[in-house]
């Protein structure tokens, strides 16, 4: 099975608002979405901004996309023109005017922070974001995919093209291609003058920490760059949708907190490629295989329920959840991630569900059917966790 979920939301929002924004890391499948929604319509033109012959089309943006009524406008990397949204905006009033209330342009991008900012600023109330992952289990696996199938996608990653690869060596191929030319191509593009090997070293070093709680201070330390390059630098990965910082619980309890971020680099893939894991035996037999197994499972739950707040929760005496989903409905999710195909939780998981008020206590595991432990503590796989959103 192989089916982007995604493709039947972002034709409801281009019928709801006159703008959408995409996005998603490079390679994800953005343009292939896209390209999918101007197929089906009769009257639609798409642009490539990296391409010259495209950004000289906008020489005169107002006057050619005021051109263009009645058609979606899908403008590709759009963060490579940051000057097109004040234009965006009198365009789309103009096209209101004119009867055209949505689907007046779908702009991709791969940049998450500028090209949100520039969308709130000059879109407001008139655009709508979503964002498109890495394949997720629940997109190419079935409900009923043996343990196996998910190693398979843990162990090479969602980015479509390591996914469909021809074997475990020509998946690594490709990711360590990825790698190489977000490093030597896609970051210098968008501005930030950072060397390569250094930038190479955060991110394996990143990569190690898996799961761990981020101390920008230690990394400054072992790449000879003060805190305030570290934290530039983290922040150029998690506005490519390349590194995720896990924010810790805060509220009040009567209890000292962990108050730093967990980090993770978000496709297991690109993970272990970074590693050098080529192998699902390497992957089992490295120290990081029971966090790298947690970071897949974070990233398969938040793309199923992005609309929920997370976290992770911890103590200094003890008491830790991997997972904190706060949803919509006032219900509070509380998460352990194990490995193992018989798990157990720790007394600190007990403490943390009770000082969270749970409404759900959940260990995603390797199991086959769910069952319930003492407690009410539910056991099940992640793709029966994803399967209740």
């Amino acid at each position: 099975m192989l089916t982007r979920s995604v493709q039947q939301e972002l034709g409801t929002l281009l019928s709801e608002f006159p703008a959408v924004v995409l996005l998603g890391p490079r390679q994800a499948g953005k343009t292939t979405l896209a390209m999918g929604e101007v197929a089906r319509r009769t009257n639609s033109i798409y642009l490539d901004l990296e391409l010259p012959s495209a950004q000289r089309q906008l020489d005169d943006p107002e006057g050619f996309l005021l051109a263009q009524r009645d058609r979606l406008v899908t403008l590709d990397e759009v963060q490579r023109m940051p000057e097109l949204f004040t234009v965006l905006r009198g365009v789309i009033d103009v096209r209101r005017r004119a009867g055209e209330a949505a689907g007046q342009f779908l702009l991709l991008g791969s940049a998450t922070g500028e090209l949100l900012r520039q969308a709130s600023e000059s879109l407001a109330g008139r655009v709508a974001q979503l964002e498109l992952t890495p394949f997720q289990a629940r997109e190419v696996l079935r409900p009923d995919a043996t343990s196996a199938e998910l190693d398979r996608l843990w162990l090479c990653g969602g980015f479509p093209l390591s996914w469909l690869a021809q074997g475990d060596a020509a998946s690594m191929r490709w990711r360590d291609a990825f790698i190489a030319t977000y490093l030597e191509r896609d970051i210098p593009a968008l501005g930030p003058r950072i060397p390569s090997t250094t930038l190479r070293r955060l991110w394996t070093m990143l990569a190690h920490l898996q799961g761990g709680l981020l101390n920008q201070s230690q990394l400054a330390a072992s790449l000879a760059v003060s805190g305030q390059t570290v934290a530039r630098y983290i922040d150029i990965l998690c506005d490519l949708m390349l590194v995720r910082r896990l924010p810790a619980w805060h509220g009040n309890v009567a209890k000292r907190l962990v108050r730093a971020p967990k980090v993770y680099v978000r496709d297991s893939g690109i993970h272990h490629a970074l590693l050098g894991l080529e192998s699902l035996e390497a992957v089992l037999g490295h120290p990081v295989a029971g966090a790298s197994w947690e970071g897949f499972v974070v990233e398969q739950i938040l793309a199923a329920v992005p609309q929920a707040e997370a976290s992770f929760y911890r103590t200094a005496h003890g008491a830790e959840a991997d997972l904190v989903l706060q949803l919509r409905n006032g219900d509070t999710w509380v998460l352990e991630i194990k490995r193992s195909s018989a798990p157990t939780v720790s007394r600190g998981f007990h403490v943390a569900a009770t000082d969270l008020g749970a409404t759900r206590k959940i260990l995603v595991a390797q199991v086959g059917a769910p069952y319930i432990l003492r407690n009410g503590i539910e056991v099940m796989s992640p793709l029966a966790v994803v399967a209740q959103f």
